[in-house]
């Protein structure tokens, strides 16, 4: 099922962006109101780059950052995506080869032709596992 499932058929569509000229402190709060763990970062519409709540929090609570520090500055801008027609099982793949070490990817923005049409998340994926009994 993993293998014949779409990522178009779980991921986010209305995917919630930061703007790159965005202070890192909103962009952080916007990640805690809306409850999400990554944000995918627009200039102009194009997606640039990616931030986590991990980094932005960790970073921030470390005071780390001065005052105004622009999401440009701090973003990761080698971001691993998906496209919308990839299986759910390449999703899974990309999650665990792109991240280092034993770590994961948590979240994929899937990106068809150069534009960002949705995200995809390790939880839309769990979900979509429990829904259909596969384990």
């Amino acid at each position: 099922m993993l293998e014949k499932t779409k990522v178009k058929d779980l991921m986010t569509k209305d995917v919630l962006t930061v703007d790159c000229e965005e202070a890192t402190v909103f962009a952080f709060e916007k990640l805690m109101k809306h409850k999400i763990s990554a944000m995918p970062v627009v200039n102009e519409g194009k997606m640039v780059g990616i931030v986590t709540a991990t980094d932005l929090g960790h970073n921030l609570i470390l005071d780390k950052y001065q005052y105004g520090t622009k999401v440009k500055s701090v973003m990761v801008k080698d971001v691993a995506t998906v496209s919308s027609e990839d299986t759910v099982k390449d999703a899974i793949a990309q999650m665990f080869n792109e991240a280092p070490g034993d770590n994961i990817i948590n979240q994929l923005p899937v990106v068809d032709d150069g534009e960002l049409v949705g995200i995809i998340s390790d939880g839309d994926i769990i979900k979509f596992i429990k829904k259909n009994s596969i384990i």
